[in-house]
């Protein structure tokens, strides 16, 4: 089963953060067989983030969010969620008798103005069901297959592991997944490509890839750079049973264009 992953926030996308979340998602992700199908980096722009929601609502699928679900006017995913949908934003009472507890047990005051805009995440689209938050207890919230984290990784990453397994375990390790990975020498990446075209027609439900590097013996000498490449193979559920006769016969053809190396990879990049 395949998972989009949504990363929002200017911090992350201007750069004064570093990204936290797309190496752990797709470690999660693998740890339970299941795979990152897509992901976008977002910024705080609410017009934005309506168009992207939008569009991923439509196309449907599981999709986990993160960032953009506080109080404070830099945040707007919950808003656009809800434009999105063209839904309204409303009080969940399960999420704001959270926040009331919260409130009081600072000694703080259910008028205050502090709980008042706190209060504010407890807004959530109508109909959204609360994801519980072990952090802090301050619920995220999911509506049609998407899931929505708060931004920092102590809270969003305990409660993604939450959704996959209260929502998604029965799809826990459903789907089978093989690679095949080499480091190729000597072979450009122009030449690779009809060997990638010829697999991919005969061999059913196979997928090829390759990633170009340039190699340099001496990186001061120009003229000593040669072509070095990762070629590789992958496949789903029944063309997992003839990976292994597909990856024969790629190295085969690898080999007769004159491939002067071929160094098989117990892991690939596209795993």
């Amino acid at each position: 089963m395949q998972f989009g992953l949504m990363i929002i926030g200017d911090e992350i996308v201007h750069g004064s953060r570093a990204d936290k979340h797309f190496s752990f998602f797709k470690t999660l992700l693998q740890s339970k067989g299941l795979q990152l199908a897509w992901v976008q980096y977002l910024p705080d722009d609410r017009a934005l983030l309506v168009r992207q929601l939008k569009r991923s609502f439509v196309d449907g699928g599981p999709v986990l969010v993160t960032g953009g679900i506080g109080a404070t006017p830099d945040d707007h995913t919950r808003q656009a969620a809800a434009a999105a949908l063209d839904r309204p934003l409303v009080r969940h009472p399960d999420a704001i008798k959270i926040l009331e507890d919260i409130t009081l047990k600072r000694g703080d005051t259910l008028d205050s103005a502090g709980h008042q805009q706190r209060a504010k995440m407890a807004d959530f689209v109508a109909g959204a069901t609360l994801i519980p938050n072990p952090f802090n207890h301050i619920a995220g919230f999911s509506i049609q297959e998407h899931y929505f984290f708060p931004g920092f990784p102590q809270m969003a990453h305990p409660m993604a592991e939450w959704v996959l397994d209260h929502y998604y375990q029965q799809t826990f390790f459903q789907t089978k997944y093989a690679h095949r990975a080499a480091i190729v020498d000597g072979l450009p990446e122009s030449a690779v490509g009809p060997v990638m075209d010829n697999i991919e027609a005969n061999w059913d439900g196979i997928k090829t890839f390759s990633l170009p590097t340039i190699h340099q013996d001496n990186p001061g000498e120009a003229h000593q750079r040669h072509y070095r490449l990762e070629f590789g193979l992958k496949a789903t559920d029944a063309a997992c049973a003839h990976i292994q006769a597909a990856w024969e016969d790629a190295l085969a053809q690898l080999r007769a264009l004159g491939a002067t190396s071929i160094h098989i990879l117990e892991k690939s990049s596209e795993e």
